[in-house]
């Protein structure tokens, strides 16, 4: 057999919420008031159990209805629900079944139990009795912790089936058929099972899973006969964690004194590594149980509940994993917990190891604390399966590894700072919300672990950074503590209110989690602002705090210096002038935003003193601007070399479809690709740290040249050549010549999967989210072309809810200036007062250069009056022939709001989509409308109606329109769908 290999084996994390569905949530109490009364000392059922159910933290305590009479409880049944019976017979009564004949004939899905004090008298009067009708009978010792125990039985009965088959859930089978002994190890049982249960949930992330993990917890059965037991094995037995047995109980229909020694012997022909525990009031049965490798303990032992523990926390996997030498029966060492064992796999001696795992112990230890993923395949593995003990030993660390990864994946967990580690992935320090950005990342987080496909690429990772998010009622309580609120909401620059706040005290406790952290994180760190506000459904709220980076240097202390600071600055952010402005303007309340804060590792790795990773980016799932044969629906993607900030603060960046990578106007000609790629890039400047901080979050960014990422080595994957002699511009990276960045090897030659996973993640988020997404991302390349695709933050792409809901077909023809099918960008504008346009009488090509020259004489005025207009012509706008159209250079029309471009009858020119003066519209959001009614019915150029209009500037080739009311310009560019309305 070939070693198993964990990277081709799925593992899915266990989903608890689907275990113990079914629950025991009402229960009827027939007993007199007396037995009712001393079942409890003063009868308060219902707060006994709650009580119970609270100190092992577990949920749904049921209520207990309480009759008196067989015919209150018939009438209970007929107008209530209910799970379970409990009847506390009056053993002065003829028929003291009679209760449960009725009940059953009526209601017999609902499971009949009789709770009876015990006595011989009692003992000889049920022999006596047709017991048909009950399900259990239990024997009322005095112990509260029965009842429990009762409610937790029949629920195991009720799940049993589901739960072992969905994810492989164990059973703990008891075989005994003394009422009394039952009834007293049961309880004992459960408690032992849900102390240790509660204690492996502390495994889990945060609360909430703690409570659901608890669900997984082994399942406790009872057996009364051979039979029973048997039935119960043959259903359950490979999931089966230990047995504990009486020597006697009934074997077809008789007593047979060695029925447990016969059945244990069968178990062990099925498996011989089943735990066996006997129980047995006959001291001379130990012999059989030390035949069979099984443990025993004597019934009539005072310390029998002590002992029933030991055994079966050192037998059935709960407690510590106690290593011991084979040959010696010495211990080791003892392991805890998945992190200990992790940690401890490789120092186990290899005689230890061979024991321990073809016994399996190591599963029985992953079952009990119910990590079924690494224990279902480690059971079905066999020493004999490798070709040597340490392969076995790497596949049992692996496996640890990958379920830890996965486990980590998709939860917000609560920080701990001795168990926060490499395998931490989202994490929350305080009991506020995580804010809009912190929602939006912990959703990619559980992205990545829902849809396993995004894994499935060769030599490439895809994952969200390490992420600690400082919850907003740490943002109250420094603001607070400080009393910072006075000086935040006055009308002090931002300087002053950034000095205050870099003054402020965090609380003092977050030091040692802050240090934790820095231990685990060893890159640079964003800190980046989370407010309730941020990347909201309805409103748009991106970019308006602050994020900083800080240096990861060799001095944590002075690295967390930093980062307090960092952290500081960012909250001061939502008090600077812009932000209360914008609040404003999204009439927002400034004093009710709360800010929480994401410590983020940084993607990138370091070249000499300066960090910035191979690329980053942001794709939306829609496009405005599809060009050629793009879609919108396909989306559209921008990227530079080094840190995303670049595109943030307007950088030049390359433009690209995922679906449509070959088809990039900036590298359509040698001259774009000279001229519009990018130049420059940001990196995080790790040599001066001694800059003070400022309102400017890039005050310790450099802004480097290709020529510096050239000498890092850097840009191997994501550069073209261009040779100057050849005037070409090669694929790939050489030596010689300029370098300009195409990312071609990565687009279109497949060196990093990038489009495939900006085609999956935006498809996936936009499923999601349930609307049109924008995604930021990171991805750092190394020398083998391996690598990691960092998914940064993700947010819903605001859409005006006016354009969404109107239908532009109802619009009237005679109120349109303009209309057109065949339209790029989006959006509502209603501050456009004026129309430049070109008379179509009389048009003649031949003039179009001096058309150039006045419009850019028009254009010039708009730049310094700080306006926009609407600019009208035939053919195509920037066209470098000019009898294909007016041959203006993007500056001269730079203030255009949208360019229209007509056909007239005697001159219809193809569209310009497609040429790069394109990106010019998509980096300045500008509307572009193609109208030619001449070819096309849906297409309306209302130039009489602007004729009979006065104009404010006149020649013989242009007319400028100024309206005294503004129009309304409205582009749809889902539907590709553009109008301009007549002002009102």
């Amino acid at each position: 057999m070939n070693i198993p290999d964990i990277k081709e084996f799925r593992f899915k994390d266990t989903s608890f919420a689907n275990l113990m569905n079914k629950r025991i949530y009402n229960v009827l109490l027939v007993a007199t008031k007396y037995d009712s009364f001393i079942l409890e000392d003063d009868g308060r059922i219902d707060e006994q159990i709650f009580n119970e159910y609270m100190s092992l933290n577990l949920r749904y305590p049921p209520r207990f209805t309480q009759v008196v009479t067989e015919a209150e409880a018939l009438v209970e049944l007929e107008t209530n629900h209910y799970e379970l019976i409990i009847q506390m017979p009056n053993m002065d009564d003829l028929d003291i079944f009679s209760t449960a004949r009725l009940a059953k004939a009526k209601h017999a899905d609902i499971p009949f139990v009789v709770l009876t004090p015990f006595s011989r008298e009692v003992s000889k009067r049920l022999s006596q009795e047709d017991l048909s009708s009950v399900d259990y009978v239990f024997s009322w010792l005095g112990n509260p912790d029965l009842l429990l125990a009762i409610i937790k039985l029949i629920e195991d009965a009720m799940n049993a089936e589901h739960d072992t088959e969905s994810v492989g859930v164990q059973t703990i089978l008891l075989v005994e058929d003394s009422v009394r002994f039952y009834s007293s190890a049961l309880p004992t049982l459960f408690k032992i099972v849900l102390e240790e249960s509660k204690n492996f949930s502390k495994e889990a992330l945060n609360d909430h899973q703690q409570m659901l993990r608890m669900r997984g917890r082994p399942k406790v059965m009872l057996a009364r006969t051979y039979e029973e037991a048997v039935e119960i094995y043959e259903k359950y037995g490979n999931n089966i964690l230990g047995i504990v047995s009486d020597m006697s109980y009934l074997h077809d229909g008789e007593k047979d004194m060695l029925a447990g020694y016969n059945l244990a012997k069968w178990i062990k022909q099925q498996d011989r590594f089943v735990p066996v525990v006997f129980t047995s009031s006959e001291i001379s049965n130990k012999v059989y149980a030390d035949e069979l490798d099984c443990s025993f303990i004597d019934k009539n032992s005072k310390s029998f509940p002590l002992d029933l523990r030991k055994q079966i926390i050192n037998n059935f996997g709960f407690g510590d994993f106690v290593i011991i030498d084979p040959a010696t029966n010495e211990e080791i060492c003892h392991i805890r917990n998945l992190k200990e064992l992790q940690k401890k796999i490789f120092e186990i001696p290899t005689e230890s190891l061979v024991y321990h795992m073809s016994r399996n112990h190591f599963s029985r230890f992953f079952y009990s604390r119910a990590i079924f993923p690494i224990a279902e395949w480690l059971k079905k593995l066999d020493t004999s399966d490798f070709h040597n003990v340490e392969d076995a030993r790497q596949v049992i660390y692996d496996a640890i590894i990958k379920y830890r990864r996965i486990k980590n994946s998709g939860i917000v967990a609560v920080f701990d700072k001795d168990r926060f580690d490499e395998f931490s992935n989202f994490v929350r320090i305080g009991e506020g919300s995580i804010g809009g950005k912190g929602r939006s990342i912990a959703f990619m987080d559980n992205i990545v672990k829902d849809h396993v496909e995004l894994n499935e690429y060769a030599n490439t990772l895809v994952r969200i950074p390490r992420t600690v998010v400082l919850c907003t009622d740490i943002f109250d309580e420094f603001m607070e503590t400080n009393d910072l609120y006075p000086i935040a909401l006055s009308d002090k620059s931002d300087d002053e209110i950034l000095r205050y706040f870099l003054k402020a005290s965090l609380p003092e406790r977050l030091i040692e989690d802050f240090m934790a952290f820095l231990e685990v994180v060893k890159a640079p760190i964003a800190v980046r602002s989370s407010s309730l506000l941020e990347d909201s459904h309805y409103q748009p709220f991106a970019g308006v705090y602050s994020t900083y980076m800080i240096p990861s240097l060799d001095d944590k202390y002075e690295t967390l210096r930093f980062m307090t600071k960092a952290i500081k600055a960012v909250y001061a952010s939502v008090f600077y002038k812009d932000s209360k402005t914008y609040m404003v303007a999204t009439q927002n309340l400034i004093d009710q935003e709360k800010m929480a804060v994401v410590l983020q590792e940084t993607v990138g790795t370091r070249y000499d003193n300066h960090f910035y990773p191979t690329l980053s980016g942001v794709a939306r799932s829609l496009n405005f601007y599809p060009l050629g044969n793009e879609k919108a629906e396909e989306g559209i993607a921008n990227i530079v070399l080094g840190l995303g900030k670049y595109i943030v603060d307007g950088g030049v960046s390359l433009r690209f479809s995922p679906y449509h990578p070959n088809n990039i106007v900036q590298l359509s000609t040698l001259d774009f690709a000279l001229r519009d790629t990018q130049r420059f890039f940001y990196a995080l400047d790790l040599h001066d740290t001694k800059k003070e901080f400022s309102t400017n979050d890039g005050f310790n960014l450099l802004k480097l040249s290709i020529k510096d990422a050239e000498k890092d080595d850097s840009i191997r994957y994501i550069a073209s050549t261009y040779e100057p002699v050849d005037q070409i511009i090669y694929d790939g990276y050489y030596e010689t010549g300029r370098k300009i960045i195409s990312f071609t090897n990565i687009l279109q030659n497949d060196i990093f999967p990038l489009t495939e996973i900006l085609k999956q993640t935006l498809k996936i988020g936009q499923e999601g989210m349930g609307r049109a997404v924008e995604i930021e991302f990171a991805a750092d390349l190394n020398k083998d072309g391996s690598g990691c695709f960092y998914l940064l933050q993700i947010r819903p792409i605001v859409q005006n809810k006016e354009l969404s809901s109107e239908d532009f077909s109802k619009i009237s023809l005679d109120k349109s200036i303009l209309y057109s099918s065949n339209v790029l960008g989006h959006g509502i504008s209603n501050d456009v007062y004026d129309i430049v346009y070109v008379k179509t009488k009389d048009f003649n090509a031949g003039n179009n250069p001096k058309i150039a020259v006045e419009i850019d004489e028009i254009n010039r005025r708009f730049l310094n009056e700080d306006k926009t207009y609407i600019l009208v012509g035939p053919g195509r706008w920037g066209s470098s022939d000019p009898w294909l159209g007016i041959p203006v250079k993007w500056s001269q029309i730079s203030n255009a709001r949208v360019l229209v471009e007509i056909g007239l009858n005697n001159y219809n020119i193809e569209p310009s989509q497609g040429t790069h003066f394109f990106q010019n519209l998509t980096s300045f959001g500008v509307g572009y409308f193609s109208i030619n009614n001449y070819l096309k019915d849906d297409c309306i150029f209302d130039e009489d109606f602007l004729n009979s209009q006065p104009s404010v500037y006149e020649t013989e080739y242009i007319r400028h329109i100024r309206f005294s009311q503004p129009t309304v310009i409205k582009i749809d560019g889902k539907k590709k769908i553009g109008v301009v309305l007549k002002p009102e």
